[in-house]
């Protein structure tokens, strides 16, 4: 259904994933136009989802065009949840692979966009509250978000942030090492690395499609299933859907989302693979794998700094970002952070039978919960 304000300005659209998947050309205009073009909300991503059958049926998506171009992206999902003492809560449609939220939207238009985007978020929840985890919230998208909220009558509060490690592009690598204020983790670095090459041949390959893509995949997958997610039965290999998974978000399909896979070997033998989607100039690490029996050389963390050198010898992005949650080993390695946070909004006029403090109170305890629960699981 299209709601349009007026001739010149934008209208608002809530469309289903055949809707949207109906019009390829559009949605991969819009990956290529947006200000903040991270893949998860791409059609790479989405469709790979799909095809392995983990997109709920129940996914929609809050779309915003302008003169008949899509401007604004962002799936979303109307369901039960703790914010909402068990009624219904609006949140946009995640899933385990997906380490960020905010919206793609076109860097044309911008304020305008996002203006009619959060009209379109009201509309999508019906009033509802929204929570909405894993924004971005000190990039442009983010903050121009809350700004029009903001602008229109939104309640929002803070249900947690963090710093999640970033690295833009310098001159050099001697330049990104030269100021770094963790050299001793570097020469730690360097040290484990040497005495992996004392062993044999220590190699950085790195992979962008064809054989030597699928080669990539298929170690990165053996060392995953080796290791304790193998064990916890958490590996990409352990379930056939997320199995199916990354073999369609790493097939070599065109489009403005690629794809990389960077391994470091000893003699041929693969020690840690490193699977990356890249996406407007940044690319997106995904998840590291490594041999454990060489844990006490850090393997992954040794492949990780070679990523980092090999991005500023033969720069294949402008910004690694690392997609991880508080607390990453690559805290030590990457220079810049961007603040990402959980936010629960309520449109105005919308749900007023908890308030945004309470629904943020909910949330946190939630959260404690899982983290007493996890706890336990290990000390057991």
């Amino acid at each position: 259904m299209a709601r349009s304000k007026t001739r010149s300005q934008p209208s608002i659209e809530i469309v289903d994933a055949a809707a949207l998947g109906a019009e390829p050309e559009a949605w991969d205009d819009l990956m290529a136009r947006a200000i903040e073009p991270h893949p998860h909300f791409s059609r790479h991503v989405i469709e790979a989802h799909a095809r392995a059958g983990l997109l709920r049926e129940d996914i929609a998506f809050v779309a915003v065009r302008n003169g008949g171009r899509l401007d604004a992206l962002l799936p979303f999902r109307n369901g039960l949840d703790i914010t909402g003492l068990g009624r219904l809560v609006a949140q946009p449609a995640l899933s385990p692979f997906m380490p960020s939220s905010a919206p793609l939207v076109a860097a044309e238009r911008l304020p305008e966009t996002l203006t009619a985007l959060v009209d379109g978020l009201a509309e999508a929840s019906r009033g509802r509250a929204w929570r909405w985890p894993l924004l971005t919230i000190s990039g442009t998208v983010g903050r121009g978000l809350l700004d029009a909220m903001r602008e229109t009558g939104w309640a929002i509060g803070t249900v947690v942030e963090f710093e999640r490690p970033v690295l833009d592009l310098r001159p050099s690598h001697d330049a990104f090492l030269k100021d770094h204020p963790n050299k001793s983790r570097l020469k730690d670095l360097r040290r484990r690395q040497r005495r992996m090459a004392e062993a044999g041949q220590l190699d950085l390959v790195s992979a962008t499609e064809g054989e030597a893509l699928t080669t990539a995949l298929e170690d990165f997958l053996a060392l995953e299933l080796a290791g304790w997610k193998g064990e916890a039965g958490t590996a990409l290999a352990c379930r056939p859907k997320t199995l199916a998974l990354a073999h369609a978000l790493f097939a070599d399909r065109p489009g403005p989302v690629g794809v990389r896979a960077d391994t470091l070997s000893l003699d041929g033998r693969p020690l840690a693979v490193s699977l990356a989607l890249v996406a407007g100039g940044t690319a997106n690490l995904l998840k590291t794998a490594y041999d454990e029996r060489e844990r006490a050389l850090a393997p992954g963390l040794v492949l990780e700094a070679e990523i980092v050198r090999a991005f500023h010898e033969t720069p294949f992005a402008q910004r690694l970002d690392s997609a991880t949650l508080a607390g990453s080993a690559l805290e030590s390695l990457y220079r810049e952070r961007e603040t990402v946070a959980e936010i629960v909004a309520v449109p105005p006029g919308g749900d007023a039978r908890l308030s945004v403090e309470r629904r943020v109170s909910l949330a946190r305890f939630e959260h404690r919960a899982r983290a007493e629960a996890k706890r336990l699981l290990k000390r057991g």
